[in-house]
C-alpha cells in the first residue's frame, strides 16, 4: 500500500513539468488496480485550498472528488495526529503524513519531498522510483 503525499497529487493537477509526467503515471497504475494507496484527510483540505486559485470551485471539488474513487482516506484519529506529534520531523505536515501512512498499513509513502522524510518510519519514494520497482 503506498500513502500519496500533497505534493504528487498537485503535480497531477497543476500540471507541474517536469513532476506530471511520473506522478500521473503512478496514478494510473494505481487506478487500473495496480496498487492500493491512500491519501491524509488533511491532504484533501490542503489540496482544494492550493488548487483552487488555479482551476476554480466546480472543477477543484470535482477533481478532489474523482481523487477519492481512486484512493481511500487513511482511518485517522486523535491518536494518529499524538503520534505525528512525536515524530522527530522537521514539519509536523509531513508527520501527520507519516502518521495517516501508519494508520492505513502503507509500506511507502510517495513524494518528491525526500529529505523531509529523512527521520520518517516509513520510507518515502519518488513517484518515478516507485514506478521502477
Amino acid at each position: 500500500m503506498i500513502l500519496l503525499d500533497t505534493d504528487v497529487l498537485l503535480d497531477i493537477a497543476l500540471d507541474r513539468h517536469p513532476h506530471v509526467g511520473a506522478s500521473g503515471a503512478l496514478v494510473d497504475q494505481i487506478e487500473r488496480g495496480g496498487r492500493g494507496a491512500f491519501v491524509a484527510w488533511h491532504t484533501l483540505s490542503n489540496l482544494y485550498t492550493l488548487i483552487r486559485p488555479a482551476r476554480g470551485e466546480a472543477e477543484t471539488r470535482q477533481f478532489l472528488a474523482e481523487l477519492t474513487e481512486v484512493v481511500t482516506v487513511a482511518p485517522t484519529d486523535s491518536d494518529s495526529f499524538r503520534y505525528a506529534a512525536t515524530l522527530p520531523m522537521p514539519d509536523l505536515e509531513d508527520a501527520m503524513q507519516v502518521a495517516a501512512a501508519r494508520a492505513c498499513g502503507a509500506s511507502v509513502i510517495a513524494t518528491r519531498n525526500l529529505k523531509d522524510f529523512r527521520a520518517s518510519p516509513i520510507p518515502a519514494q519518488t513517484p518515478a522510483d516507485l514506478l521502477r520497482h
